[in-house]
């Protein structure tokens, strides 16, 4: 396993959370393809448009939300795609009650012109 290249990449995850905890879309789009398809428990979104909605629906419903991406695992690297597997875990405020979530996460990643981008993000919550 290439170590620099596995610290690119776990820069570009790191990077995904903390694009994710700004709840602005306009820096998480940074880092997802324009044709990247999302399969989440509740719901399919094509492109950024649709992964947008996705976004800022979730962050309208769990207020003040704090996520986090752990134990990321490489399952394939390549200068060109690359695809990992982790944990997710999510806790915010809905309706004023602090709640809180987990689940699994498979990306996949691709270099486009020479920066890494997501193409595509399957979801699953784990259920208690």
């Amino acid at each position: 396993m290439n170590k620099t290249l596995s610290a690119e990449l776990n820069l570009f995850m790191k990077r995904y959370e903390d694009a994710t905890n700004s709840h602005d879309f306009a820096q998480v789009a940074e880092l997802i393809a324009e044709d990247a398809v999302y399969w989440f428990t509740d719901s399919n979104c094509e492109g950024t448009a649709e992964i947008q909605a996705y976004f800022d629906k979730g962050w309208a419903t769990v207020l003040e939300e704090v996520y986090s991406i752990r134990g990321v695992r490489w399952l394939a690297q390549s200068e060109s795609v690359s695809t990992c597997t982790y944990e997710f875990h999510w806790q915010g405020l809905i309706d004023g009650v602090l709640q809180a979530g987990s689940g699994r996460g498979t990306n996949v990643l691709t270099k486009r012109d020479g920066r890494w981008q997501i193409v595509h993000e399957h979801l699953s919550v784990v259920r208690d």
